[in-house]
């Protein structure tokens, strides 16, 4: 009997000695990550689309990260304080801070960003900061001063939306076109290694990182895997350790999120509340007619769109602010599947079928980041044409994509962007008449252009009562809706699948758009 008790404790022992093992961040390691497609660039600001966003936000940081609950947390600002009028904010930075180049982070580096980067190339950060003044108090002290208190100004601050950009390279430059976009310098856990085109991105450890002893990761590849098939097989193959977002076909990431040594999680994405839309050109016929659009937005079947589609990894969007937002209002005008009543608003346009049943010819250029996304193009087209619009689908690479799009040189486009946490921040862009910024893309490229609207948005960002900023913000979402601004499609709930012995990839409300830097590896056993 006593040595079968200290057989079960000698087990117990190491039973318990294994979990903690496990629960203990190992040190080292090389963190092995799809992404898809290539992106053009990956410095925040200059560069948004999703795949840019992934390597991009373990090189910068900003002042805050949020947490699931989008509550801010301290990143580069250790502290700050609110006047109680809401139109002063101070933020005392840290003082261990170094660039990848060696040269020291200061409030210096926060004015530039602030005052000059940001409102130059930020389609979100530029309606945000422009009515704020930045200034220095000391080296490590800055405010942010309004003019009028801006509720959601506390929220603005990460690194997707405000990435701070060094001072000392970037100052009196041509942002788009300085050399440091193909060598980024950040203050993050992970430095900028090599870009082999068509290969990978490697970053490698800080090792002067301003959290002492992290990150625990030594180095992260993102490689660049065109066909989808292949991912998934490379995931199966336990030859990378996480994938996201366009990273895998929507039904191969159910499928792998089932396998014993993968999991799936659809948690990270809090902060960005991803809708996918069609814009479509309103400066041009028929866009320009409401009922046009409205007679659309009864032709596409959005049920089918998410279950088949998006198998499931979604929900019909009802208009430009997400079911998870505060200000969400889901009584709007709701656009059914209903050919009958797309058919009679063309009718009352004049648009008429001709001998080949079509009225009209548009076309509509497609997302160039993956198989989801031309079966949900195609999935359009076919819906309309029962209609009588027949459309031409087009196609380019990311890098075409963006350019099209923010030159409006487009008739119909197939997006998706983050709407975020509060209507001014990510919605208002989209929508507001002074935003249309061509050469800038994920402004108002469409050309909406509507005085009530500008004035709903306008009231609503400037007011410190948030039951009156909930009234106007339902009454801007009934217009936009009834005037059918955009063919608004599903809400976007992108699973990410890693590899069970990656930890802490996903922690907060960024999700892998977060630094990695308390990501790690468990030993394979």
């Amino acid at each position: 009997m006593k040595r079968l008790f200290l057989t079960l404790v000698s087990i117990s022992l190491g039973l318990w000695l294994s979990v903690v093992s496990a629960q203990t961040p190992v040190r080292g390691g090389i963190l092995q990550s799809v992404l898809w497609p290539e992106p053009p660039g990956i410095v925040p600001g200059l560069f948004l689309q999703s795949p840019a966003l992934l390597p991009g936000t373990k090189i910068f940081e900003s002042l805050l990260t949020y947490d699931f609950n989008l509550a801010p947390q301290p990143m580069l600002a250790e502290s700050w304080t609110i006047s109680p009028d809401g139109r002063k904010y101070s933020f005392k930075l840290r003082r261990n801070v170094k660039w990848h180049d060696g040269k020291p982070f200061t409030a210096d580096d926060v004015v530039f960003t602030f005052s000059q980067f940001l409102v130059d190339v930020h389609p979100r950060s530029k309606a945000v900061f422009q009515r704020t003044k930045v200034t220095k108090v000391d080296d490590f002290t800055v405010e942010f001063v309004l003019e009028k208190p801006f509720a959601p100004l506390i929220r603005s601050f990460d690194t997707i939306g405000a990435p701070i950009l060094p001072a000392h390279i970037y100052r009196g430059s041509d942002f788009r076109k300085n050399p440091a976009n193909a060598n980024p310098v950040g203050t993050g856990p992970f430095k900028f290694k090599e870009w082999k085109r068509g290969e990978y991105i490697h970053l490698v450890r800080n090792d002067t990182y301003w959290r002492a002893g992290l990150p625990y990761l030594d180095e992260i590849y993102y490689r660049f895997i065109p066909d989808a098939a292949s991912r998934a097989l490379a995931m199966e193959g336990q030859e990378f350790h996480i994938a996201t977002q366009n990273d895998l076909e929507l039904r191969d990431a159910a499928r792998l999120a089932k396998l014993p040594y993968l999991e799936g999680t659809a948690k990270g994405w809090e902060w960005g509340s991803p809708i996918a839309w069609i814009e479509m050109n309103l400066r041009q016929a028929p866009f320009n007619d409401k009922r046009f659009r409205q007679a659309m937005m009864h032709a596409i079947d959005r049920n089918q769109i998410r279950d088949t589609i998006f198998q499931g990894y979604a929900t019909v969007a009802t208009g430009p602010v997400h079911s998870s937002s505060p200000y969400y209002e889901p009584a709007v005008r709701q656009y059914d599947f209903n050919i009958a009543k797309a058919e009679a608003l063309l009718d009352d346009m004049g648009l008429k079928k001709g001998a080949n049943g079509v009225r009209t010819t548009v076309k509509l250029l497609g997302l160039p980041y993956g198989e989801v996304w031309n079966r949900a193009a195609e999935s359009t087209r076919q819906a309309l044409r029962r209609v009588g619009i027949e459309v031409v689908l087009e196609s380019t690479d990311a890098a075409g994509w963006v350019d099209r799009l923010k030159n409006w040189e487009f008739e119909m486009i197939m997006t998706f962007l983050t709407t975020l946490s509060d209507p001014a921040l990510g919605v208002s862009r989209t929508f507001i008449t002074e935003n249309q910024r061509k050469g800038i893309p994920f402004t108002n490229e469409a050309g909406y252009s509507n005085p009530q609207v500008d004035a709903l948005f306008a009231d609503a960002a400037s007011s410190t009562d948030d039951v009156r900023r909930k009234k106007l913000y339902s009454d801007v979402q009934k217009v936009l809706v009834e005037d059918a601004a955009m063919l608004w499609l599903v809400e976007l709930q992108w699973p990410t699948v890693t590899n069970k012995r990656l930890r802490n990839a996903v922690i907060n409300g960024l999700g892998p758009n977060g630094n990695f830097a308390e990501a790690w590896l468990e030993k394979p056993r």
